[in-house]
């Protein structure tokens, strides 16, 4: 696994309104097959979007491992090939249950935010020779259009004001920088690729600036 220490933009002071207001439960035990954590709901208050954060104790003076998971049905539950979702979902839980720290499960944000069913379309697009974001494109949606406010609304009412991100994306640090959350560190969250999965990959490689050092001895092939 690849560690980054790449300086990630200045943590900036955030009026209050900018942040999704959220409101968390009970905190319980959930025991799973790659440990034992605590979980706790958090609801949107203009939104009603339900998160979950996943926690292992942290080690002390070190900054908490934290992974924003987007919501992926078909790669979460059903195991997919066709993204590295489910994969990346196990791999941070076996890392947060080893060092430390939180993986927020955000959901509706399901096809980087355009919903299920228009991933199925898009999907259908990806069939015909689109690639992931010009699926999109050709459906009128955005590329990516999740928001990460709550999801930073959770982090400060957590008390996580400074993290190590788990993430290959260098937006989604910028964009915690901008809530007012300080990422002193990126730590890689790349899995291996597969056939099914090779160009959606590539894509987000060449496309959306996403890190994916296994990818180097696979050029995309422009036809």
């Amino acid at each position: 696994m690849t560690t980054r220490n790449d300086p990630s933009p200045a943590a900036v002071s955030v009026p209050p309104a900018s942040l999704a207001q959220v409101t968390g439960g009970p905190a319980v035990q959930l025991p799973t097959a790659f440990g034992y954590f605590t979980a706790r709901a958090w609801t949107d208050s203009a939104t009603g979007v339900e998160h979950l954060s996943i926690t292992s104790p942290v080690r002390p003076d070190t900054a908490p491992l934290v992974r924003l998971h987007s919501e992926c049905l078909t790669g979460d539950v059903f195991a997919s090939f066709r993204c590295d979702c489910g994969e990346q979902l196990d791999q941070a839980l076996a890392l947060i249950a080893e060092q430390g720290g939180t993986v927020l499960y955000l959901r509706g944000q399901e096809g980087r935010g355009i919903g299920l069913a228009n991933k199925i379309r898009a999907y259908a697009l990806q069939e015909d020779g689109a690639d992931t974001v010009e699926a999109n494109e050709q459906l009128g949606l955005p590329v990516d259009a999740r928001d990460y406010s709550a999801a930073a609304s959770i982090l400060h009412a957590m008390g996580l004001g400074s993290i190590r991100l788990l993430s290959n994306n260098p937006a989604k640090s910028s964009t915690l920088s901008g809530y007012g959350i300080s990422v002193v560190e990126m730590i890689s969250s790349e899995v291996p690729s597969r056939e099914q999965n090779l160009r959606y990959l590539q894509t987000k490689r060449d496309r959306m600036d996403h890190r994916l050092a296994l990818l180097e001895d696979h050029p995309v092939h422009q036809s």
